[in-house]
């Protein structure tokens, strides 16, 4: 098998499992069933590719095969009729002024929305998002959840019987429910953007699949709803983040910090756009988490350089956010804004703080930004301490070799 043709399969897995998955489960009406001939079609692709030649497309070469193989296996056990009803609601026919357009609803977003039912703890609609959505396979989604993979296998297995035991249609829900489900969409949205961003294991510093497939579904939801001001701040916030990635890594592959960047690279007409969006989703009163997220990253973005970024209007929002959403991560990004407000001293006494909450007790970046401040602070012992629990715990290729290199300046 000649590497081309394992190149052009893991890029597919990465690029198109979710869009060949969830065009499968509309004919088999069952997730397993459903990731059982997605597969076998990528087992078939490593097989017949090498003669057969790469498809022009192979997510469409892909989603052909493993909807013959999802329709063969219902004709062979004579159980199409009973399984659809079992998850599938085909949609119907919309009705005068229904929104169905094919243009804004497709099968990953059926696929988002199925997964993010209310009748799911949010724990396993995040789960299941990340194994189905993203494509992670279940010891990747252990991984990111700090279980085993037994334990994630279960889980995972429970969330799919109780979307066959309550039924749960595969569609977009009607757009008078679309309010009350969101919140849990975005919130998946955003997960699944940061892990694209940086990606918690592997040789490359992010997924460019993730983020792309994260903006395309934000856009989708902004369509569907042009007045929700969390999703526009989302959008936002995927935009302005995401407007600096050509900068993130120098031309050798390392990380490039944002102090160091090239601000003139960066995309300034998703920042714009973002900052647009912005805007209008502050004018909500009080702002959502999303538009203060997306706030910062465009006071960031807006910033000439490093020097003149304005790190006090930063905690500022850091402050707001942090009072609606409490969350150790959120505490962590406000104590560095603030030591880069107020010195480094101040921002290592805000990170100390941290320290013994649990939730960050395996985070990487907890250690990494008290080395910097210790650094800076030359105190150097504690910052090769920092800088070596930080090692411990990261599984980026990218991030590994930035903190060696940070370690190698640090014994010169």
């Amino acid at each position: 098998m000649t590497a081309s043709v394992e190149a052009a399969v893991a890029d597919a897995h990465r690029r198109e499992w979710a869009f060949v998955l969830a065009a499968t489960v509309r004919v088999t009406g069952d997730f397993d069933l459903a990731e059982e001939c997605v597969q076998d079609a990528y087992a078939r692709a490593l097989a017949t590719w090498p003669t057969g030649g790469i498809p022009t497309r192979p997510g469409a070469w892909l989603t052909t095969v493993a909807r013959h193989r999802a329709i063969d296996a219902l004709r062979r056990e004579s159980t199409r009729d009973r399984a659809l009803p079992l998850l599938v609601e085909r949609v119907p026919v919309p009705g005068p002024g229904e929104r169905d357009d094919p243009e804004i609803i497709d099968d990953r977003l059926r696929l988002v929305f199925t997964c993010c039912h209310p009748a799911l703890v949010l724990e396993a609609q995040v789960a299941l998002t990340l194994r189905l959505v993203c494509g992670l396979t279940t010891a990747e989604v252990a991984r990111a959840f700090l279980v085993s993979e037994t334990t994630m296998a279960a889980r995972i297995t429970r969330a799919k019987k109780k979307i066959a035991i309550a039924r749960i249609p595969y569609r977009v829900p009607p757009v008078d429910e679309l309010p009350a489900r969101v919140d849990a969409v975005l919130t998946v949205l955003h997960l699944l953007y940061t892990t694209g961003h940086t990606a918690p294991v592997g040789a490359e510093l992010g997924r460019r699949d993730l983020v792309e497939r994260s903006l395309d579904l934000a856009r989708v939801l902004r369509t569907l709803l042009p007045d929700d001001a969390d999703v526009a701040g989302l959008l936002a916030l995927i935009l302005l983040t995401d407007a600096r990635r050509a900068t993130r890594l120098s031309d050798d592959g390392q990380l490039v910090l944002l102090a160091d960047q090239d601000r003139s690279r960066w995309d300034h007409a998703a920042i714009g756009e973002g900052v647009m969006l912005v805007r209008e989703a502050l004018r909500r009163r009080p702002p959502g988490r999303f538009a203060l997220m997306a706030a910062i990253a465009a006071v960031h973005d807006g910033a000439p350089s490093w020097d003149a970024t304005d790190w006090r209007e930063i905690v500022g929002l850091y402050d707001l956010l942090v009072e609606l959403w409490p969350s150790p991560v959120v505490a962590l990004n406000r104590a560095v804004a603030v030591g880069m407000a107020a010195g480094p001293a101040a921002g290592l006494a805000a990170l100390d703080l941290l320290t013994t909450e649990p939730v960050l007790a395996t985070y990487s970046y907890l250690a990494s930004s008290r080395a910097e401040f210790l650094r800076r602070l030359d105190r150097h012992e504690e910052a090769r301490a920092a800088y070596e629990e930080s090692l411990l715990l990261s599984e980026n290729v990218v991030e590994r070799t930035f903190l060696e290199e940070r370690l190698g300046q640090l014994e010169r």
